[in-house]
């Protein structure tokens, strides 16, 4: 059964190693820089306990238990697309901020479990492992989160030749009982949430670094691993009122660090490895499964954005003047490609090579990955222009309005018609932090490399695609004539 918002919330008080601007954070849950964030996660939790989403967000499991429908290793297209509504039920509860919400990694997690054989190397045999640890993740309601990216110190070498030999994520001892790790991985977003992070490498190593090919899951109040958080957006928020956005949805990204962490074998699910470390992502459809919920997501977050550029063009009394008509068109335009991009995933599905069920079409979905990364700065870019200098001149906080003095200078100056002071400065410091903010920021940056940089998933999409067919249409047209002489009146 899957959990209350109340449970995940206790969950977190197990005294894990959270650090923020030089201070441990004792408790997440009342923390000012994490504890709306976690409320907000509590409430996804919570909507699977509500009748009117609980057939969409779980499903039953083959033993029985009804568990997320993220978890759930989907059989056929029907599947996909009820999977799909379930990330949606997710996304539109949070407007699309939440990148790596429960969902994500769980969907993951169907993903090992769809493709066991990936996990059976030649010196060690992780498939019951993977298989135990998806019954516990999926029937526990586990929040899975993961750090699978090394620290950016020097790209030009492998792992085993940086400076230090533990700057990157490596096993330093093996006992009868376990392995004991040390190093650290980066960009763990919305790690410090989770009840346990899987730690592995999505990146290639070279065959030397066998070292550092493994992966595993913890949890996160295991001795010796703690996590460096970057600066709050929550934390430095006035009010939800003044920072609608970053007061809720800061899922935050942090420095994961192993100081001789002691992994037990069972929780092991690749080692040393070279080639199980980098498969388990891309041969399962572990990483297809990941676009299928971002995917959902971004649909989502454009919809959002479109939305406020609406609300914003109403609210200046311009909706229905041309230029911004072509404006709203082009934000539309983009929310019905990434829309159209995701159902014709679906629709081509493919079955698992060699494992269980289906995925989404692997070309779409790497195609996605690029499409994502382009348009979101566009789109962001779009509603700015729209909103123009209103976002910039607006009172430091919501308490202007309620200032005797203050209120009423506001109430006169910061309007337009059918739109009062108060409904006015509402929605564009919405739209600032959306767009403007350091938390928007983010979230430019965010869009643009979560799936990795564009040298990564270009030429992915040439690697997933086809490229064959479209040399074949060209050559068949320059195949279809020659040159005659005749044409020229050569004798």
């Amino acid at each position: 059964m899957t959990r209350t918002g109340e449970q995940y919330l206790d969950a977190l008080r197990d005294g894990r190693e959270i650090w923020l601007d030089g201070e441990p954070v004792k408790d997440m849950t009342r923390h000012r820089a994490f504890r709306n964030t976690a409320r907000s996660i509590g409430h996804l939790y919570d909507l699977t306990h509500q009748a009117e989403y609980t057939p969409t967000l779980t499903v039953e499991s083959p033993s029985g238990d009804r568990i997320h429908r993220a978890f759930h290793i989907a059989r056929d297209y029907a599947d996909l697309v009820a999977r799909r509504k379930a990330h949606k039920i997710w996304s539109e509860a949070t407007f699309g901020f939440l990148g790596r919400s429960p969902d994500y990694m769980a969907s993951g997690l169907a993903g090992f479990a769809a493709l066991p054989e990936v996990f059976a190397g030649a010196e060690f045999d992780g498939r019951e492992n993977v298989a135990s640890h998806y019954r516990r993740m999926s029937t526990g309601d586990l929040y899975q989160a993961f750090t699978i990216t090394n620290p950016q110190i020097d790209r030009t070498k492998a792992a085993s030749e940086q400076e230090e030999d533990d700057l990157y994520l490596r096993v330093v001892k093996e006992t009868d009982g376990g392995i004991v790790v040390r190093g650290a991985k980066m960009i763990g977003t919305a790690a410090a949430f989770g009840d346990e992070v899987v730690v592995g490498t999505i990146e290639p190593l070279a065959p030397q670094d066998v070292e550092y090919a493994l992966s595993f899951s913890i949890s996160l109040d295991t001795r010796g691993l703690k996590f460096v958080s970057r600066t709050s957006y929550e934390a430095s928020a006035r009010s939800v009122f003044d920072n609608p956005l970053s007061s809720r949805f800061d899922e935050n990204d942090s420095l994961l660090v192993c100081d001789d962490v002691f992994v037990p074998w069972e929780r092991v699910l690749v080692y040393r490895d070279v080639d199980a470390s980098l498969r388990q992502w891309w041969a399962t459809p572990a990483y297809n499964n990941f676009v299928h919920q971002s995917a959902t997501r971004f649909w989502t977050k454009l919809e959002f954005l479109t939305g406020l550029a609406i609300l914003i063009a109403k609210a200046n009394n311009t909706y229905r003047l041309p230029p911004v008509q072509i404006q709203i068109g082009r934000l539309m335009s983009w929310v019905n490609i990434a829309r159209s991009m995701l159902i014709a995933a679906e629709t081509e599905f493919v079955p698992v090579p060699g494992g269980e069920g289906v995925m989404i079409n692997p070309e779409i979905a790497s195609a996605h990955r690029a499409m994502a990364g382009d348009i979101y700065p566009k789109a962001v870019a779009e509603v700015k222009l729209l909103a123009g200098g209103g976002l910039i001149q607006l009172p430091a906080s919501g308490y202007d309005l309620l200032h005797p003095e203050l209120g009423p200078v506001l109430a006169k100056y910061v309007r337009s018609p059918g739109h009062p002071a108060k409904a006015r400065i509402k929605l564009l410091k919405l739209a600032w932090d959306a767009l403007g903010s350091e938390f928007a920021s983010r979230h430019e940056q965010y869009e643009r490399f979560y799936h990795g940089a564009p040298h990564i998933y270009l030429p992915a999409v040439v690697r997933d695609g086809r490229p064959d067919l479209c040399e074949r249409l060209a050559q068949s047209c320059l195949d279809g004539y020659e040159l005659d002489d005749s044409m020229y009146g050569a004798s």
